[in-house]
């Protein structure tokens, strides 16, 4: 069985924190530290829990003044590198002990500080949500920094849906405030900086379809960063078939394309089996094509929901014929159960739905 992320914290990790900081910082009590963030609690925490627990136990191990138990952290931090998940505390004290307005700018040069290694984006959010004009204005002077690590957190910070973080409602009722930010980084270097960009807006595509779609057909075909955050920030609403979207990148053409001989390897399958399908396209003139299929999944309430998975993009010429068979498992997974009974395979090319057929999970 895999590890579960939130055991990659644990007692052995948290006496090697601990140790960190006794290096810089004699008087902290390793034992009672341990003893703050294990305690009758700890086995039942997930992770983000246990992250929490950490920040709590280590504001009773350091001084009480702000400022000070900053300058330990900074010191402390310096001495970690790569993914660590223990050192995400450090932002996290900042957002939990920081955000009284005489703290405001040691929280803000912390944050930046700190963000280089284990990332911000979750501590800037309370920030936001309690003071969003002067936030959002340090986000977007954080945009135009050297540094692509502080330059992603004004982008990943803000994000509407960011996974695990707090929610931001009022950006997902009306990103208008995110914008300047995306526009101040379409044009990053920084592929890191760049996929940030293009989540954002592939999270503001889901509450605000038609913003997007009008930004990207702006953006689109100028520059060559810019074209990569605009097709990876429309991979949702490519999924969802709008046309408008479709049609940016060039895969607008449905009448040019020929399906057929469309079939299923079989009709009966059972958990944790495959399934094959094929179908052949031919293409009646030069022609851009987006392959994808869909399966209606059945549901533990026995209704079904659909997921729609990539084939490929290409580009036919004409009276160019192409044979496809692909493999999809019906194997468990952590993030998907199956449930018996009928499902169908849909064969999706340029966003329109071309056949259909079912099989049965018995």
């Amino acid at each position: 069985m895999a590890e579960l992320l939130k055991d990659r914290l644990n007692k052995e990790v948290l006496e090697e924190f601990a140790t960190s900081i006794k290096r810089v910082y004699e008087p902290f009590p390793i034992q009672d530290f341990i003893n703050f963030a294990m305690d009758d609690e700890w086995d039942n925490l997930e992770l983000m829990g246990r992250g929490k627990k950490i920040t709590t136990s280590l504001a009773k191990c350091f001084p009480q003044d702000y400022k000070t138990s900053l300058s330990i952290i900074d010191k402390v931090i310096e001495h970690f590198e790569g993914e660590n998940l223990v050192v995400w505390s450090f932002p996290d004290f900042v957002e939990i002990y920081g955000q009284d307005e005489q703290n405001w700018d040691l929280s803000m040069t912390a944050l930046a500080k700190y963000t280089e290694y284990a990332s911000s984006e979750f501590a800037v959010r309370p920030f936001i949500i309690n003071n969003e004009e002067r936030m959002m204005a340090q986000m977007y002077e954080w945009s135009k920094h050297e540094n692509e690590h502080i330059r992603r957190l004004s982008s990943e910070g803000c994000r509407p849906q960011l996974p695990w973080a707090t929610s931001l409602p009022k950006f997902k009722k009306n990103p208008t405030p995110i914008l300047p930010i995306l526009e101040q980084l379409k044009t990053d270097s920084s592929l890191y900086v760049r996929k940030s960009v293009a989540n954002n807006l592939n999270d503001i595509s889901k509450t605000h379809p038609d913003l997007v779609a009008n930004l990207a057909k702006k953006w689109y075909g100028k520059n060559e960063y810019t074209d990569w955050i605009v097709k990876h920030a429309c991979r949702t609403l490519l999924k969802k078939g709008n046309r408008e979207v479709l049609s940016i990148f060039g895969y607008n053409d449905i009448s040019s394309i020929n399906f057929s001989d469309f079939a299923l390897d079989k009709t009966t399958i059972a958990i944790g089996e495959d399934i094959n399908f094929s179908f052949t396209i031919l293409a009646q003139k030069a022609t851009k094509v987006r392959l994808e299929y869909g399966i209606d999944f059945v549901k533990a309430n026995g209704k079904r929901s659909r997921k729609i998975f990539k084939i490929s993009e290409i580009l036919l010429n004409e009276n160019q014929k192409k044979n496809y068979t692909k493999k999809h498992s019906f194997a468990d997974l952590s993030t998907r159960k199956h449930y018996l009974g009928t499902h169908s395979i849909t064969l999706i090319i340029n966003g329109m739905e071309q056949g259909s057929l079912d099989f049965n999970i018995t």
